[in-house]
C-alpha cells in the first residue's frame, strides 16, 4: 500500500493495490489507522485502482476508516473504483455514507 499525504490541501491518499480480506485487511487497518492519527487530515482518499477483490473484511476495513477518519475532524471518499467493487459497495449501503469520486487521478497526486 502507498501512502501519500499533502500538508497544503490536508490530504491523505492511501493506495491500495492488493485484495482486500481477511487476510490483509488488518495489516491496511494498522496502518490507515496510524497515518490518520498522525496527520489528522481533512479528507481521506481510498483509491482503489490496482484492487480487484474485496470480501466482507473489505468492507469492514473501509467503514472503520470512515469512522475513524470522522473522530480526527476528516472525511472519506473511495476513488478509481471498477465495476465490481462498487456493485459490492451499493449492495452493503457504503455509498449512502461513502461518496465514489469520479474527478480523482493519481497524477493530481503526483
Amino acid at each position: 500500500m502507498n501512502v501519500k499525504h499533502f500538508i497544503e490541501d490536508k490530504l491523505l491518499v492511501f493506495e491500495i493495490s492488493e485484495e482486500i480480506d481477511h487476510h490483509t485487511s488488518e495489516r491496511i487497518r494498522k496502518r490507515a489507522d496510524y497515518e490518520i492519527q498522525r496527520f489528522m487530515p481533512r479528507k481521506v482518499i481510498f483509491d482503489l485502482e490496482k484492487v480487484n477483490f474485496m470480501d466482507s473484511a473489505g468492507i469492514g476495513l473501509i467503514i472503520g476508516r470512515y469512522k475513524t477518519a470522522n473522530d480526527f475532524g476528516g472525511n472519506l471518499e473511495l476513488a478509481n473504483v471498477n465495476h465490481k467493487l462498487k456493485r459490492i459497495f451499493e449492495m452493503s449501503g457504503i455509498l449512502k455514507i461513502i461518496p465514489i469520486i469520479d474527478n480523482y487521478s493519481n497524477e493530481q497526486t503526483g
